[in-house]
C-alpha cells in the first residue's frame, strides 16, 4: 500500500528494465528512456512514491532500483493481450493514483481500461509524431481506433513539440501540454572527435540503411553506426552484412545507456535518417555533448536552424550530402556545437523540467480528492 500523505504514481513501460538493469541486453527505446529519466528523478523527491511496471526478463518479482519500486510483469516478447491479467496484477500492487505510460500500442489502451476500471487517473506523454499526424491510425486501424480512445480518456497529455500538440487536436480532438525531452547535463563538452554517429533501433521508419548509404558515399568520413536490433525485424542481420562491408563505417550492434554518452563526445556530428520522429532523445543527448544534428527529415518546431544547433534537408538527399560537409568546417562546427548545448541547457535539464511533471501530478491529485 502507498503512503496516502504521498503522490503515488505508476510508470508502465515493459521495455525499460533494461535501463534499471544494464546486465539485461534488450532492446529499448527514447520512450523507455523518457520514463526512466521522468521515475528517476522523481524518486528523489520524498513528496513521491513511485513504481514502474516492467516486462518480465528472469528477475525478482519486486525490486528496488534507485528509490523505485520495480514490478514485473508480461513477457515482452509474447501477445500482451493474452498476458493483460499479468500487466494488471503488477498495475494492482502498485496501488498508484495516476499511471503513465508512453508508447502508442494495445498496451497503452490496457493501462487506460485499467484507470478507467478502477477510478485513477492516466497520464500520457507521445512518443512520435506517428501518434499525432494520424499515421499510426491509417497503418492500424483497429489499433489506431484503441489507441485514441486511451488518449481521450487520459486526465493529461503531454506532446513533445508544438507540431505535435496542433496535430492532437486536428486529429484526435484533445488538448495537450507540451514538456520537453528532459536529460542531466554535463558541466561541459568534449573537443576531441573522430566520428560521424547513427544511434537508434533498426524500425523501418528510422531509414538506418540510408546511413549506411551516406558511408559508402563519403569514403573519406569515418562514420559509427550504433544499432540495436528492433524486436521482430527479420531483416537485421541484412542490414549488419552491408554496414560490414564499408570500410570507413564501424557498426555496433548496442551501447549501453550508462556507456553512451561517450560515442556523443566522440562524435563531430549525430546523423538522423528518420522519415519522422516526435522529439529524439538523440537530439537531446548529441546536443548535451557539444554534438550538432544533421537531420534528413526530422526538425521538430524548426528548433535545428532556429537554435543554430544543426541543419535540416528537408528529405532533399542531394542537399543532405552537401550539409554533412558543411557542418564539418571548422568554424561552422565551433558555431553549431556551441549553440547545442547552451539550447539543450537552457531548455532539456531534467532539474527544471521535473518540476512541470510535478506541478501536474500535484494538480491531478488535489482534483481527485474534490
Amino acid at each position: 500500500m502507498t503512503d496516502d500523505k504521498k503522490i503515488s504514481i505508476c510508470f508502465v513501460s515493459l521495455k525499460a528494465y533494461p535501463l534499471f538493469n544494464p546486465d539485461i541486453k534488450k532492446v529499448f527505446g527514447g520512450a523507455e528512456l523518457d520514463l526512466y529519466l521522468l521515475a528517476t528523478e522523481l524518486a528523489k523527491d520524498p513528496q513521491f512514491d513511485v513504481s514502474f511496471v516492467l516486462g518480465d526478463y528472469g528477475q525478482n518479482d519486486i525490486e528496488m532500483c534507485e528509490n523505485v519500486r520495480v514490478l514485473k510483469s508480461a513477457k515482452v516478447e509474447k501477445n500482451l493481450f493474452l498476458q493483460a491479467h499479468k500487466i494488471w496484477q503488477a498495475m494492482k500492487i502498485a496501488d498508484a493514483k495516476i499511471y503513465m505510460g508512453e508508447s502508442c500500442s494495445l498496451g497503452t489502451a490496457l493501462v487506460a481500461l485499467f484507470c478507467v476500471l478502477n477510478k485513477r487517473s492516466f497520464v500520457y506523454r507521445t512518443a512520435s509524431s506517428i501518434e499525432t499526424n494520424h499515421e499510426y491510425y491509417r497503418q492500424n486501424i483497429i489499433r489506431g481506433i484503441a489507441f485514441y480512445w486511451a488518449l481521450r480518456r487520459a486526465s493529461v497529455i503531454i506532446a513533445q513539440n508544438q507540431s505535435d500538440k496542433v496535430g492532437l487536436v486536428k486529429n484526435v480532438g484533445v488538448d495537450s501540454v507540451v514538456i520537453k525531452n528532459a536529460d542531466k547535463i554535463p558541466a561541459q563538452v568534449s573537443k576531441d572527435r573522430d566520428t560521424i554517429l547513427w544511434v537508434g533501433r533498426s524500425a523501418q521508419v528510422k531509414r538506418p540503411e540510408l546511413f549506411i548509404q551516406l558511408a559508402r558515399d563519403y569514403p573519406n568520413y569515418k562514420f559509427t553506426m550504433i544499432c540495436q536490433h528492433t524486436t521482430g525485424d527479420k531483416t537485421y542481420p541484412q542490414l549488419v552484412d552491408a554496414a560490414k562491408v564499408i570500410k570507413n563505417l564501424e557498426f555496433i550492434e548496442r551501447v549501453p545507456f550508462q556507456e553512451i554518452e561517450k560515442w556523443y563526445m566522440r562524435a563531430y556530428l549525430l546523423v538522423n535518417t528518420s522519415d519522422f520522429e516526435g522529439f529524439p532523445n538523440t537530439f537531446v543527448q548529441a546536443c548535451k555533448c557539444g554534438t550538432p544534428i544533421l537531420s534528413l527529415n526530422v526538425n521538430p518546431d524548426g528548433f535545428l536552424s532556429e537554435q543554430n544547433c544543426g541543419l535540416c534537408a528537408e528529405g532533399n538527399w542531394q542537399i543532405f550530402g552537401q550539409m554533412l560537409g558543411n557542418i564539418l568546417k571548422p568554424e561552422n562546427f565551433e558555431k553549431f556545437s556551441a549553440a547545442a548545448y547552451n539550447y539543450v541547457r537552457r531548455n532539456h535539464n531534467i532539474d527544471r523540467i521535473v518540476q512541470e511533471y510535478k506541478k501536474i501530478f500535484s494538480n491531478i491529485t488535489q482534483d481527485s480528492k474534490r
